[in-house]
């Protein structure tokens, strides 16, 4: 018998909500990914809650693709957060409404930083399939979860993983130079 009790808006639910266990279960992982992707915890939470939302709306929480779905759609998210974010940085630029802020951290913490928005940069710059196997490796998934989450074999991870490391690596050279 399963145990009844109240969710926060004082509806009845079951202890054993299909729903709610997913969330527990994949939350954490969702967020990560979306944190790799965007390196702000705030907007990797709306990821998150965004993901989450569009899957309750669209499938069935005990469905068997559920992990890799939302493994897939964090990843995709972020970039579109990544992509919107430079699209606006762009226009404002040249409007003339972005200010250049100034650095009071030591040397190295302003140049890691601007790697970091190279790479975010040229990450946004991919090809879909390539950012989004790079988004979900990095985002801690591991080869067989990446594979299930692309819909392809594991053994072709490793070969669309170099790829597209390739690919990022071209486009912040070409960046950079």
């Amino acid at each position: 018998m399963q145990a009844i009790t109240a969710n926060r808006y004082g509806r009845a639910q079951s202890a054993a909500d299909p729903f709610e266990r997913l969330f527990r279960d994949e939350y954490s992982r969702v967020v990560g990914i979306a944190y790799r992707v965007l390196a702000d915890r705030h907007e990797a939470e709306d990821v998150a809650q965004e993901v989450f939302v569009d899957f309750h709306r669209l499938h069935r929480a005990d469905a068997p693709y559920a992990g890799p779905w939302l493994h897939r759609a964090a990843a995709n998210t972020a970039l579109n957060a990544v992509r919107s974010r430079s699209r606006r940085n762009r226009r404002e630029a040249s409007y003339g409404a972005l200010e250049t802020q100034r650095s009071v951290d030591p040397a190295d913490v302003a140049e890691v930083t601007e790697e970091r928005l190279l790479v975010r940069a040229a990450l946004a710059r991919l090809p879909g399939k390539s950012a989004t196997v790079l988004a979900l490796r990095y985002g801690g998934l591991s080869y067989a979860e990446v594979a299930q989450a692309l819909g392809v074999k594991v053994g072709q991870i490793g070969t669309l993983l170099r790829r597209a490391e390739a690919k990022l690596r071209r486009e912040v050279d070409n960046a950079t130079s």
